[in-house]
């Protein structure tokens, strides 16, 4: 172990950051050779007179950059990057969860909640030649400008439950994911501490983690985060940004009660956290339930698009900001995404601003109650969850099946479902034994029809059955 004390005095930034930059520079120097046990994180937190946070912040981070590695118990050592530099890290999870980069081809896929093709490419041909005529100069280019008519479209798409976002707080975005990317580019440092239920939308803790970030998980009951969870977690691990998905989640198809937004934004305040609420399944369901951003406008980024209710391959998203971040979230999104492409912002204005964004929204909507009546005739007797307006449902397997083999098993039948692996944001130990299954992708309600008869024999059959050789 090395009697090595680090100088903070200099330097610009955090104290975490400017400790992690003197490790780097007295690594690079030779000051800190190959080897070299690092001093335990609590010794260095009391010689140089900062938190064990601090200290855990920085270690953390110069982990992520390759010139360190250890494990609880044994210790930080400097490593050889000379000799490892140029050979990529091995991947310690997969890449991109449980689902495989392109769908299977000749299967039943429920394992997308797109927007059901209700014949939007008439309306698409329409407006894309329409803005070809209008516009050939920009479509032609890079989008430098910001037109209000893309500012208005955003706050129109995401009103609702009597909350209007001012439209100079919008930042259109390719979508929402991309739309959660910049935001958390925009707000956060490699090293921060990010927040997710212990089942979400697990792209976007994957992205997190890709960023440098590091994922909290907690705990949900009934599906939807309590309160008490929520500050424990804040007062433990203070997290710099807390996910949500409060208006049907996924993949639990539940809602979370207006006490417990209101609890959790006060909580957040107190312990000076922000919050991304994700609204994407929210413009199809259009529940009148308070928006945590009306509740706290001040630290709440709140986003919406049209993949789930209009056309995913749009890819049309906007955020609204608090309002001194509008610029900032804008300068991240050009800098994760490369920028927003003319066409695609000037498509996902004019479909929203003329009106035909809600005409096709009210078209899925009434494709979506279908098929949602049709899944809960199907799977009568069974322990899911779903609503009526829901592209999904959680389905809780019956005994002896677990997630993953189900999986597999109704793969093996014909069928693409998602387990509970691809909602997990990180390791845990809790096991929900559930599926979900969408509902939009199927071409034809009989499409759907069969594969439901498919999972439920599955389901009735004891898995000792199922024969996994192939």
């Amino acid at each position: 172990m090395t009697n090595w004390l680090p100088d903070l005095e200099h330097g610009k930034g955090p104290l975490y950051l400017r400790l992690a930059e003197r490790i780097e520079s007295d690594i690079s120097e030779g000051i800190l050779a190959p080897g070299t046990k690092l001093p335990p994180q609590r010794n260095l937190a009391f010689d140089i007179g900062v938190t064990i946070g601090t200290v855990g912040r920085a270690y953390n981070l110069i982990r992520e950059r390759g010139l360190v590695s250890g494990e609880v118990g044994r210790g930080t050592y400097v490593t050889d990057h000379k000799e490892t530099s140029l050979v990529p890290p091995p991947q310690t999870e997969p890449f991109g969860g449980t689902r495989g980069p392109v769908a299977t081809p000749g299967k039943i896929r429920m394992d997308s909640t797109a927007a059901i093709e209700v014949g939007q490419s008439g309306t698409m041909e329409r407006l894309l030649a329409q803005i070809s005529k209008q516009y050939p100069t920009e479509i032609a280019s890079y989008s430098r400008t910001l037109p209000a008519s893309w500012q208005q479209a955003g706050s129109k798409w995401l009103s609702a439950a009597g909350w209007t976002p001012d439209p100079s707080c919008i930042v259109p975005t390719l979508g929402a994911h991309s739309a959660i990317l910049a935001v958390i580019a925009a707000i956060t440092v490699p090293g921060d501490r990010i927040a997710f239920e212990d089942l979400t939308y697990c792209s976007a803790a994957r992205s997190v983690n890709l960023m440098g970030r590091r994922s909290v998980i907690m705990q949900t009951q009934n599906g939807s985060l309590t309160p008490d969870d929520f500050e424990r977690h804040c007062a433990q691990q203070h997290p710099k940004l807390v996910f949500l998905m409060p208006s049907l989640h996924n993949p639990t198809a539940t809602t979370m009660p207006e006490e417990h937004r209101r609890a959790i934004v006060e909580i957040a305040r107190r312990y000076n956290v922000w919050i991304i609420e994700d609204e994407i399944y929210g413009s199809l369901t259009r529940h009148d339930h308070v928006k945590i951003a009306n509740l706290a406008p001040e630290r709440t980024f709140h986003i919406g698009g049209l993949s789930k209710s209009v056309a995913a391959g749009v890819r049309g998203g906007w955020v609204a900001c608090p309002p001194h971040l509008a610029a900032r979230v804008l300068t991240a999104h050009k800098m994760v995404s490369g920028g927003m492409p003319f066409i695609m912002a000037e498509l996902g204005a004019q479909i929203v601003n003329c009106g035909e964004a809600d005409t096709i929204r009210a078209k899925v909507q009434t494709e979506v109650r279908a098929r949602e009546a049709i899944a809960r005739s199907a799977f009568a007797g069974m322990d899911f969850i779903s609503q009526p307006l829901s592209p999904f449902l959680w389905m809780k397997l019956p005994d002896p099946w677990l997630s993953g083999t189900f999986k597999n098993a109704a793969l093996n039948e014909g069928v693409l479902i998602d387990d509970e692996d691809e909602f997990k944001p990180g390791r845990t130990e809790k096991v929900f034994h559930g599926v979900r299954l969408g509902l939009t992708v199927p071409r034809t309600r009989e499409e759907l029809q069969q594969g439901f008869t498919i999972l439920r024999r599955l389901m009735e059959t004891d898995n000792a059955s199922y024969d996994s050789y192939s």
